[in-house]
Order: C-alpha cells, then structure tokens, then sequence
C-alpha cells in the first residue's frame, strides 16, 4: 500500500456547522452504542440467553428494513436537518422509556417475561428512528461542505462514528460496573438531548429534491435503479451484507464475556468497543494516508482478513487473543467501511443522497441487527464457538464467489 501524507484531510472542520455536525454525531452514536451495551447486558443477565440479544436485533431490524425505502424519499423531499433533528428528540424519549424499564420499583412489578418484551418493544422504536435518522446524518454532509472536500468530510464523519462508538461501549461497561444500569440510562439521556441541542445551532438547509408530481413509489424506484444498475456500488454493499451477516459476532459477546473469558463488565466493554477501535484506526490511517490504487481487490481481502479474525475469535478462551482478534477484525471492517463509504459519496448525485444512503442503509446498517439475530439463531443450534467459527467460515466463502463473479469490483480503483 502506498502511503503518502494528504494534507488536506482536516480541510472539512474549517467549516463551523460542519464542526458542530461532528461533535452532535460524536455525543449521539456514543449515545447510540450506549444503548446497545447495556440493553445486551442487561438482557443477558435477565434471560441468560444470548438469543434473547439476537431477538434485539431481529426487533431493530424488522422497522429499518421494512422503512428504509420510504425514509429515503421523505428525506430527499425534506429539510434534513430538521429531520434529523426530530429523530434524536424521538430517540430521547425511548430513552426515557428504558430508564422506567430499569427503576427497581418497575422490576420488582414486572417478571422477567415482562421486562423482556418490554426491551423488544422499545428497540423496536428505536428501529423505526434509526431509518429515517440514519440516512439522513449521512446525507446532510453534501450540505455543510464545499464538494471539493467532500471524500475528507466523508472520512470525518465515519472516523467520528467510530470514536464515538468505541467511547459508547466502553464508557458503558464503566458506568454499569460504577453506577448501575439505570443510571448509565439517564447518562445516555443527558447526552442525547445535548447532541440535539448542538444541532439545532445549525441552520436549516434547502431541499434540494421536492417535486409535486411524482408519487412516493416512483421517486422509490429511482433510488433502487441507481444503485443497482451501478455495479460496483452494488457489489460493495452486497460483499459487506453478507459479510457483516454471517461474521458478525456481537450477539455472542455477553456470553463469550460471562462463560468463556469470565470477564467484569470493564472487560465487556472493552471487547465490545474492540472491532470498532481497530476501524477508528485505520480509517484515520487512510485519511491521511489513502489508498492510491487497487482498492477493489485490497477490499476484498480484507473482508476475507475480517473472517479470518472471526474464527479466531471464535476459537479463542484467552481474553488478550480475542480482544486482539476483534481488534483485527476491525481494521479490515474499516478498510472496507472507507472503500465502500468513499464510492457512496462520490457517485452520488445530490438530489439523490437521501434515497441511495437509505438503500445503502437498508442492505447494510439493517444487516447489522439480522447478523446479531443470525448469531443467536446459530447459537441456539450450534453452540456459542461453532456458531462463531461457522460465520467466520461462511464469510470467506463470500470473498470467493464475490472475487470470481464480480469482477468491476475487484477490479476498481478511485
């Protein structure tokens, strides 16, 4: 990989609502994988199941992908920022709904049962957010930067996603050993409503998509013909889907963390926080650094290096090798995310970034949550290590296929 210094990188934070957008996205995806720590903690030690956390997923899953499409068009024909605004105040109020879930008094009245379905039912609605929040914090980027620096926005945007998301899982494993599960809820709370407050100094934005005649399924339908009719876009977010969905492992943790490793709640967090640690690190890597050619066949191997590091961990009952195998595992997921994020936003036209950020969502952000229901499924018929070492496994059986039957992208450069 040849390395030489971009010292344009940082160009993008001169802008001062682009600044406020990534301290906002900071606190609110910490916020974010707050919830989905604790929720999985909880859940575990509740139920004593880690397909109860598959559950959570399937529940998040079922609202973004069924919403994806349809969010796409309200958020081309929408202000964005205002969209996104209201998502974080709906987001605010579940919020506030696990903190009542975990008072003392509504545990002592509701039985295990109870409180379960009563998680199903708000990571539901946090589902149902998540498809119109998520795309829409992707698209609102082209609005707060000059184009010219666009790919360096982009690459901000998903290093601070990782910062904050690596911060969320750890602080949380801390607050849950320090102060309990029901205050880290409350600390999730304050950072919410905080990140919506630093986005509201933001200025609303022009639409730049609002026809009269077109109907909802049509403006739908342009969405999905332009990225399936681009083959390399299609191809990446295909090789990631299937990836994320038979190599993800995240379901597993709590277990692998209570009955393999025997680890604190510190030590969860941290394994938790690992594979988006290894990301962080190589995306700023190549943000500074960036791939000069070949990004479409060092993609692939990577992906196919993330379910090398899946089987390890897998087979792994020394903490510091699966800490590390995580870590790996997220350094090739990164190289990926950088690939996949860059083509995302450079073949993009702007009246479309609401629509094909909500496909993109759709396929791979969703994948995410049916990974985490695949992994509780496997493990309820395969047992926590095969279940890991199968999905790893399956996951370079996708590398395969993708490096013989999908030859633009291997062969794409940028």
């Amino acid at each position: 990989m040849a390395l030489s210094l971009n010292t344009a990188a940082l160009s993008p934070l001169k802008e001062k609502e682009f600044k406020l957008y990534i301290i906002c996205r900071f606190i609110y995806i910490m916020a974010l994988r707050m919830v989905g720590t604790v929720v999985a903690y909880e859940l575990f030690h509740l139920t004593q199941s880690s397909f109860a956390i598959g559950l959570v997923g399937l529940s998040e899953f079922v609202p973004v992908f069924s919403l994806a499409l349809y969010a796409g068009h309200v958020i081309d024909k929408s202000e964005k920022r205002t969209l996104l605004l209201k998502g974080m105040i709906a987001y605010s109020f579940c919020v506030v709904l696990l903190v009542i879930c975990t008072f003392p008094a509504t545990q002592n009245k509701l039985s295990a049962h109870g409180l379960e379905y009563c998680f199903y039912a708000i990571i539901f609605l946090t589902g149902v957010i998540r498809a119109f929040a998520g795309p829409v914090s992707n698209a609102i980027v082209s609005q707060l930067v000059p184009r010219n620096i666009l790919q360096y926005a982009a690459n901000i945007s998903s290093s601070t996603w990782l910062i904050g998301s690596i911060t969320g899982h750890a602080s949380a494993g801390f607050l849950i050993a320090g102060i309990g599960v029901n205050k880290t809820f409350i600390v999730i709370l304050i950072y919410v409503v905080t990140a919506a407050t630093i986005l509201s100094f933001i200025k609303r934005k022009p639409i730049l998509y609002a026809p009269k005649d077109i109907a909802a399924w049509d403006s739908v339908k342009q969405g999905l013909r332009f990225v399936f009719n681009n083959k390399i876009m299609m191809g990446a977010i295909s090789l990631d889907l299937f990836a994320v969905l038979f190599g993800g492992a995240v379901a597993l943790i709590p277990e692998f963390s209570a009955t393999i490793l025997h680890i604190s709640p510190i030590g969860f967090g941290w394994l938790t926080a690992a594979t988006d640690i290894g990301s962080m690190s190589i995306i700023i890597l190549l943000t500074f650094f960036p791939m000069r050619k070949k990004q479409g066949k060092r993609m692939l191997l990577a992906v196919a290096g993330f379910g090398i590091c899946i089987i390890a961990f897998g087979l792994s009952n020394i903490y510091f090798i699966s800490f590390m195998a995580l870590l790996c595992s997220g350094v090739c997921d990164g190289i990926s995310v950088m690939v996949r994020g860059t083509i995302l936003q450079l073949t993009t036209p702007d009246e479309m970034r609401g629509r094909v950020s909500s496909v993109n969502s759709m396929f791979i952000n969703s994948s995410n949550e049916l990974g985490q229901f695949e992994s509780g499924f496997a493990r309820q018929l395969l047992g926590p290590v095969p279940s890991v070492v199968f999905g790893g496994c399956m996951t370079l059986l996708v590398v395969v296929v993708t490096w013989f039957k999908a030859p633009a992208l291997k062969n794409m450069e940028y």
